[in-house]
């Protein structure tokens, strides 16, 4: 993040406090380099997963604006651009290359696509139609996995950087689990719909190993507790029979009883 050098010369890569940066190396009609968005951004990016299309809004109202117009360079160059999006304050999620596919004065913003690194400098001219449909895809893709990593950052967040079955705090051993999972229509990225679990229980809760009901009390398949194995099946799995969860502390954060009610069924039926 501190910049390349170039011929001897250290060129910045990004502007921490610019949406959309263009190296003063790169002269007066050079195109942009980098672009982001804040968690705080007061413009309005809207990266649309379904579409596989990120609405990216120009700096101000001007369509002339200086800025503005390194990045309708990029576009008119096919230049790659690097994308840094905040995930939370102070967290940035690197896309790259990003390429500027469309340009909307009226609209008063711009249209990104993401692409595969290792097919970053494909012409687009070889075959349009395979170009497009690849940034499509891959634009889905990263964002996906933004969505995931917010929702990962924010669920760990509220259940205080441990697993709220067995309190395991080591934070690169922990995930964010779904509820309801995603492809369901209420399986949504947000807190209510997740909990904070070691890999362990993760994987457990996923397989129907362990079940939560709407009370938030962990229950172990029958035919795992009358198993006999070694140590992490008796103390991580056998004894989480009848644990209440460590919840969080906002209420607005804890999980939704609903959703633990549906996904227990589930359970009860594995």
């Amino acid at each position: 993040m501190e910049g390349v050098v170039v011929a001897g010369q250290k060129i910045p890569i990004w502007n921490s406090q610019k949406g959309i940066f263009k190296p003063a190396a790169f002269g007066r009609d050079g195109a942009a380099l980098s672009i982001q968005t804040s968690v705080d951004s007061p413009y309005a990016d809207v990266q649309d997963a379904t579409t596989g299309e990120i609405a990216y809004k120009y700096r101000g109202t001007d369509p002339n604006h200086y800025d503005n117009v390194a990045l309708r360079r990029a576009m008119e160059t096919r230049q790659p651009l690097i994308y840094l999006i905040a995930v939370d304050p102070g967290f940035y999620d690197a896309i790259l290359p990003v390429y500027v596919a469309h340009d909307s004065p009226a609209s008063l913003q711009f249209t990104l696509t993401a692409d595969q690194l290792a097919m970053a400098f494909v012409a687009d001219t070889a075959d349009p139609m395979r170009t497009a449909l690849r940034r499509e895809y891959t634009t889905r893709t990263v964002l996906q996995r933004l969505h995931q990593q917010r929702f990962r950052r924010l669920v760990l967040t509220a259940y205080r950087g441990q697993c709220c079955i067995c309190h395991l705090r080591h934070v690169e051993l922990l995930d964010a689990a779904h509820i309801l999972p995603d492809r369901h229509p209420k399986g949504e990225p947000v807190v209510p719909n997740g909990l904070g679990l070691c890999t362990i229980h993760h994987s457990a809760f996923d397989a129907n190993i362990i079940g939560i009901d709407p009370l938030a009390r962990v229950h172990v398949r029958a035919d795992i507790l009358e198993e006999t194995d070694g140590p992490m099946l008796r103390y991580g799995l056998q004894e989480a029979e009848g644990i209440r969860l460590l919840l969080p502390h906002k209420s607005e954060l804890r999980p939704n009883p609903e959703f633990l009610a549906e996904r227990f069924e589930l359970f009860k039926a594995a």
